[in-house]
């Protein structure tokens, strides 16, 4: 792994400056329309100066994005939302032909209803997706290979089971590369690279993927904790300040053993992270940087804690690359250090 980063990130090796500035505290939840990430409610008393927010809004999604931001968005959106989302989807040679009038009446909702979820798809109005269905349909005829769409069955062969998990996590990779915000990956990198400290939560499966982060994070020399004990969470969290990152991981963004401590972050002034499938939940609220992951299918066999597993995986690993580009200087040698640590327990004993 040693060698892997100095071949990838000797390009990057100069010296970044550390991030500066507090946050103001004694925030509270937004409520209204979605959170935008790295605003935070009035402060109580005269704190340091916030940190400008990371420049740049988000274009409109490719076109072959398209369906990854539909699976993403689709639980938050109401019924006639979802009818026209997933009919766009579903068929965008179609789709891309049709007036707002005339998807309307396909779908059986209203003008209206199709220019609000264009724009709640990432899109300025009707006419941009329409121009993002066209590029999807010629994408397809392009000669893609068919898709395996069945669910995983009690009486499946193993082979099949094989075939169809790895298309399930090709899938669930490339929808959250897909739908992951580059800005705000960019400012993440950015807050963690410069922190004194990073806590990571996560319950469950997500506590799995916090623990990877943090071990990871300590490798190249970062003082990073991961707590499975919520209580202990909370406890560590009121000890940080500016300068500090706390990063939440949850599928759902409901989870209250994750917001919990996030929340005590962002009221101490912490830079926060939240790491989730859903950029609308309770979670984001409380985070200055939101970064998406995918929302996959979900099965008897396969529930919805492998598929995020799989998603936030790739989220840390690009969270960690970033990191490890910016601080190579003391990132290399830290994880040669780590290595050669380690090295005696990986050879054979002497007999």
């Amino acid at each position: 792994m040693t060698t892997y980063l100095k071949e990838s990130f000797a390009r990057n090796s100069r010296t970044h400056p550390r991030p500066g500035g507090g946050s103001p505290t004694g925030s509270t939840p937004r409520s209204g329309p979605p959170h935008t990430p790295g605003s935070r409610g009035a402060a109580a008393a005269p704190q340091p100066a916030a940190r400008p927010a990371p420049g740049g809004r988000p274009g409109p999604p490719a076109p072959g994005a398209l369906a990854a931001k539909v699976r993403t968005m689709a639980p938050s959106m109401t019924r006639s939302m979802q009818r026209v989302a997933e009919t766009v989807a579903s068929d965008p040679a179609g789709c891309a032909q049709l007036t707002v009038t005339g998807l309307a009446e396909r779908t059986g909702t209203s003008e209206a209803t199709v220019v609000r979820t264009s724009r709640l798809l990432g899109y300025p109005g009707y006419r941009d997706l329409r121009l993002a269905l066209a590029g999807l349909a010629a994408q397809q005829e392009s000669g893609a290979a068919p898709s395996v769409t069945a669910d995983i069955a009690v009486d499946d062969p193993i082979a099949d089971v094989v075939a169809k998990l790895a298309h399930d996590e090709r899938q669930t990779l490339a929808d959250t590369a897909a739908g992951l915000d580059t800005v705000q990956l960019e400012a993440a990198v950015t807050a963690v690279a410069g922190a004194r400290r990073v806590d990571v939560y996560g319950v469950g499966a997500s506590g799995l993927v916090s623990k990877d982060l943090a071990q990871k994070l300590l490798r190249i020399g970062h003082v990073a904790h991961a707590e499975a004990d919520p209580h202990l969470a909370v406890t560590t969290a009121v000890q940080l300040g500016a300068g500090d990152v706390a990063i939440a991981i949850t599928h759902s963004g409901r989870t209250v053993d994750v917001i919990e401590p996030l929340r005590a972050a962002f009221d101490q002034g912490a830079t926060t992270i939240a790491i989730t499938g859903r950029s609308d939940g309770e979670i984001a609220q409380y985070a200055d940087h939101v970064l998406t992951t995918s929302t996959a299918r979900e099965s008897e066999l396969r529930p919805a804690a492998m598929s995020s597993r799989t998603s936030q995986l790739l989220v840390v690993d690009c969270l960690f690359i970033g990191v490890a580009q910016r601080t190579y200087e003391s990132a290399a040698p830290a994880l040669s250090a780590s290595y050669e640590a380690l090295a005696h327990r990986h050879s054979p004993r002497p007999r």
